[in-house]
């Protein structure tokens, strides 16, 4: 493990830019004080807050820049005008530089995909980036992917995404042999698409030393922890985290209307604030704020462009891990092994075909 982590920001992304950023990253910064910051952004708007936040001052190098990509810009718009000279775009180069371990945006999420693809190239075998994101359950939690990186996927790129999935999982979890679901409408093998029954035969007959397999999952499947990594493509993924996030911000607020009609509700919650307080904090979005660029050759974090400062703060914590733990070198690793296991199966199925045909 590395005795310092380098983390680049790009301070001006997200709808409220380095108001966010800067508490965000002063908070992760009493939480793991071997962080250094690079920060990219306006110099008239971060410098002013960074003076009010003495020890991120201290432990932070500001590069200034002009240009920083709007939230509804079109990802080709952003590469146009902000590759080489964009926050967001300073921020990635920085990684590929060397000079950060990692990245942190709350930026645009499709301009970010593209300049982080663009820039850093995609790790060998991977077509397509997935954004991987944290799901809190009864169990604990499990890593869902693709919550939006992109639409559609055919069975080879679920199939990555699951060997992708299961190396995080084993980097957050301490798990040997993540357990591995693919999200479907129903778990009977004959329900679903075309893409995803064949995305689970290939799991179900191939060789994965690093997971596994359980077969479909259904989306309740999720809150329960069945498995400790769900496999979706973008566009059922996104839905998925925002109807949860959604639905938890919605009990909330039933909640605090139960407990706020009468005096008697309210006396309630008085003598049962502790239990309350562990239930807020288990529905917290902010908590599992950030999602990880996996497939790229650098580390790259996406947090929620209207989160505060405590949920970037938990996209930077997440970040940190990442470079901690070393994902990035064991996504490597397990992609390397399981194309070797699953070539040298195919390779016997091949030499018994050949024998019995000569027999």
């Amino acid at each position: 493990m590395p005795d310092r982590v380098r983390i680049a920001l790009d301070a001006m992304g997200g709808d409220h830019g380095a108001l966010v950023i800067l508490p965000g990253a002063d908070l992760s910064l009493t939480r793991h004080p071997n962080t250094e910051f690079l920060l990219f952004g306006d110099r008239a708007v971060v410098e002013p807050l960074l003076d009010g936040l003495p020890r991120l001052k201290a432990k932070s190098t500001f590069v200034h820049t002009d240009v920083s990509i709007r939230m509804d810009d079109k990802p080709s718009q952003a590469l146009r005008y902000g590759r080489w000279k964009s926050s967001m775009w300073l921020a990635i180069d920085a990684v590929k530089k060397g000079d950060a371990d990692v990245a942190v945006s709350a930026g645009n999420t499709g301009a970010l995909m593209a300049m982080a693809r663009f820039n850093l190239k995609m790790m060998e075998g991977i077509e397509r980036p997935a954004i991987a994101a944290l799901w809190p359950t009864l169990k604990g939690e499990s890593v869902v992917l693709d919550v939006g990186a992109s639409i559609g996927a055919d069975e080879a790129h679920l199939v990555n995404l699951a060997a992708m999935g299961s190396a995080m999982a084993r980097v957050l979890f301490d798990i040997e042999r993540p357990t591995v679901g693919l999200l479907n409408i129903g778990v009977e093998e004959v329900k679903g698409l075309e893409q995803v029954r064949e995305a689970g035969r290939l799991l179900r007959e191939g060789q994965f030393p690093h997971f596994d397999y359980q077969g479909f999952v259904e989306g309740d499947d999720i809150g329960k922890g069945v498995v400790d990594v769900v496999v979706t493509e973008g566009f059922a993924g996104n839905i998925a985290l925002k109807t949860a996030e959604g639905t938890a911000r919605q009990f909330g607020q039933y909640l605090r209307w139960a407990m706020g009609r009468t005096w008697m509700s309210r006396l309630g919650y008085l003598l049962a604030r502790a239990a309350f307080q562990t239930l807020r904090e288990k529905m917290d979005p902010r908590k599992s704020n950030g999602g990880v660029f996996l497939g790229l050759n650098g580390v790259v974090i996406k947090s929620h462009g209207g989160t505060d400062g405590e949920g970037f703060a938990a996209a930077i914590d997440m970040g940190y891990d990442m470079v901690r733990y070393e994902l990035l070198g064991k996504i490597g690793q397990s992609m390397a092994r399981d194309r070797l296991a699953t070539a040298t199966a195919k390779a016997d199925e091949v030499a018994q075909q050949a024998s019995g045909a000569v027999s």
